[in-house]
């Protein structure tokens, strides 16, 4: 395993976190914003503003996770058997666009937690990629770092992410209780809004 993955690099432990730093900082922020408003106030009471706020922090997190995955495989030993591009240009194109077509179907505000604002969508999308899976930026995201782990030739991106989709599973398991909740208190609150009139 050690010819395969160089675990030396220490470029290599900082990828995994900041991999799962992310989904791990997200989620604790919009709770916070869910259960006590702190970005709603630190702006002025605009939710969308500081839903917004968040969307461009996550963006950003996102990006500088992607630098230092990067720069873990550049550190990397390639293998051969590992440098397929074929598939990983087809995992590249299939993760993007589920990613970027879920975004879409989403909007900013659906895409980045704008739920735990009180920013709520008026029906679950149910169209393309939400009729291919549940989670397609989740996975969409994984099937993008696949992809590039095996357009390079490195396994240690593929354990990377291994840890990725891990990660996410983890995540979905507190987010989609959690969101189907918020959508589920709306729902009481409707319905006894209709037996008080």
């Amino acid at each position: 395993m050690d010819q395969l993955i160089d675990f030396s690099q220490t470029s290599l432990y900082v990828s995994a976190l900041a991999i799962a730093f992310n989904p791990t900082f997200w989620n604790t922020v919009a709770r916070q914003e869910y259960h006590n408003h702190i970005l709603t106030r630190l702006f002025n009471g605009n939710s969308l503003r500081a839903c917004y706020a968040l969307a461009v922090t996550i963006f950003s997190l996102g990006l500088f996770r992607d630098y230092l995955y990067k720069s873990a495989l550049d550190a990397q030993p390639y293998t051969p058997t590992f440098h397929l591009p074929l598939p990983a240009y087809l995992l590249l194109a299939a993760g993007n666009t589920l990613v970027l077509s879920s975004t879409w179907a989403l909007g900013i505000t659906g895409t980045y937690l704008g739920d735990y604002f009180g920013i709520l969508m008026d029906e679950p999308v149910t169209s393309f990629p939400f009729n291919i899976t549940g989670a397609p930026m989740y996975y969409g995201s994984a099937m993008s770092f696949l992809g590039t782990a095996l357009l390079y030739g490195k396994p240690a991106g593929v354990l990377l992410t291994g840890e990725v989709l891990a990660v996410y599973l983890v995540a979905l398991g507190f987010e989609d209780p959690f969101t189907s909740e918020i959508y589920a208190k709306r729902e009481r609150e409707r319905r006894g809004g209709k037996k008080a009139q």
